[in-house]
């Protein structure tokens, strides 16, 4: 299975929904929280200039926020990319 990287805020309900998707599939990730100015722009940096969070990397692909991860579990793409 790839590293999963996810940016998420204390706060955010978006970022609450994509942990529970991933743990549902059995999938381990390393959070990293973006309230911090200077993780939150090596965020931004990372995502193309996105600034909402959650901010989703499987490997090295950048995914997107929750919606984008569940639209590529509802298009039956996700597990591939989990499996690696």
């Amino acid at each position: 299975m790839p590293a999963i990287t996810i940016y998420t805020t204390s706060y955010c309900p978006y970022c609450i929904r994509a942990k529970d998707l991933l743990k549902r599939k059995g999938a381990s990730y390393s959070e990293i929280n973006a309230e911090d100015d200077a993780v939150r722009d090596t965020m931004i940096a990372r995502a193309g200039g996105r600034r909402t969070v959650p901010q989703i990397f499987i490997g090295d692909t950048h995914v997107g926020g929750f919606d984008d991860l569940a639209a590529l579990d509802k298009a039956g793409k996700l597990d591939a990319m989990l499996a690696g």
